[in-house]
């Protein structure tokens, strides 16, 4: 079995079904209200070990009864807990949701231990990350410590799947580490100042990435699939077809199954890693879709689940959305 190491954030969503977004100053009574399992770090943990993958996870949470659930969740996806660091003094991460009747949301994350999680703890951990297939990393951690897990990784050779989300510029000394770098659309523009809006402008940014040193890029594009550069060449993985529910987290699930796909070492040409993705994604897009139908009905949400299901697809962010997310 492929071991994947996922160094990255976790959160607690909690989310709240209005009628409208609530403006500043104004007080909504809502509808219906549930809490689930986020943040990139966690939802590609779980999803990657429902892909298949060995999945070990280094994050930090607080000592709460959030951070308590959260490492409970992951024990039942079978998830290696036993490198979650408790933080005394700090919460655990949350982010509070409010979606309204067209599904736009609005979205407040804060990230408590998450930002506890530093470069010394990830070298204390060296040999964990050392005796992994594939090292994933996301960007809502410190970047220190982002930097830190790609240079030990890199030493080891153990090969690195950074998802550059939330955007942020990233240092050279971690791009030329990273083995798959796969930014979406807005964040490839933040990466490189050029909007992939056309053929010539994707190749030309996926281009000035490899140049970075990245060893491949995936940039996703949404119902378009995504485009793949490597050394090798460049082309267009076109995406499955699928009624979208809640497009929330539907990158860390890809991520989550590619870096399975990847530690199996098959080719980033192949279509496995894809029809994994697909598997996984529609799978939680199921059973999204009966939770949204359940919430607007007013009826009890964890009756329409199946037992034990922990969401892998809910978005940790800081802004408010006027579209889908």
């Amino acid at each position: 079995m492929s071991k994947i190491v996922v160094i990255g954030s976790s959160n607690t969503d909690m989310v709240v079904k209005a009628p409208t977004i609530p403006r500043a100053g104004e007080t909504l009574l809502g509808g219906a209200f549930f809490q689930a399992g986020g943040g990139k770090g966690a939802n590609q943990a779980v999803a990657a070990a429902r892909a298949g993958g060995a999945v070990t996870f280094i994050a930090a949470v607080g000592e709460d009864a959030l951070g308590s659930e959260q490492i409970a969740a992951f024990a039942r996806e079978g998830i290696d807990t036993s490198h979650i660091q408790r933080i005394t003094g700090q919460a655990s991460g949350v982010a509070l949701i409010v979606v309204d009747a067209a599904g736009e949301n609005c979205i407040v994350v804060a990230p408590g231990a998450n930002a506890s999680l530093g470069p010394e703890r990830i070298r204390e951990l060296e040999a964990v990350i050392g005796a992994g297939d594939v090292v994933v990393l996301q960007l809502e951690i410190p970047i220190d410590t982002v930097a830190e897990a790609v240079r030990i990784a890199a030493a080891r050779g153990v090969r690195v799947l950074l998802n550059p989300a939330p955007g942020r510029p990233l240092p050279d000394e971690v791009t030329s580490r990273v083995t798959v770098l796969t930014p979406n659309e807005t964040e490839v523009e933040l990466l490189t100042g050029i909007a992939p809006d056309t053929p010539e402008a994707r190749r030309e940014a996926a281009s000035m990435l490899l140049d970075s040193g990245a060893g491949a890029v995936v940039l996703t594009l949404g119902s378009a699939g995504a485009y793949l550069a490597t050394a090798a060449g460049h082309q267009i993985v076109p995406g499955h077809r699928v009624t979208p529910v809640d497009t929330t987290g539907a990158g860390d699930v890809f991520n989550g199954a590619l870096a399975v796909a990847l530690a199996e070492n098959r080719d980033l040409y192949e279509r496995h890693a894809e029809q994994i993705s697909r598997s996984v994604f529609v799978e939680e897009a199921e059973t999204w879709g009966r939770l949204s139908e359940a919430m607007e009905r007013g009826e009890d949400a964890s009756a329409v689940v199946p037992d034990g299901w922990t969401p892998t697809a809910r978005l940790a962010s800081s802004t408010c959305s006027t579209g889908p997310p």
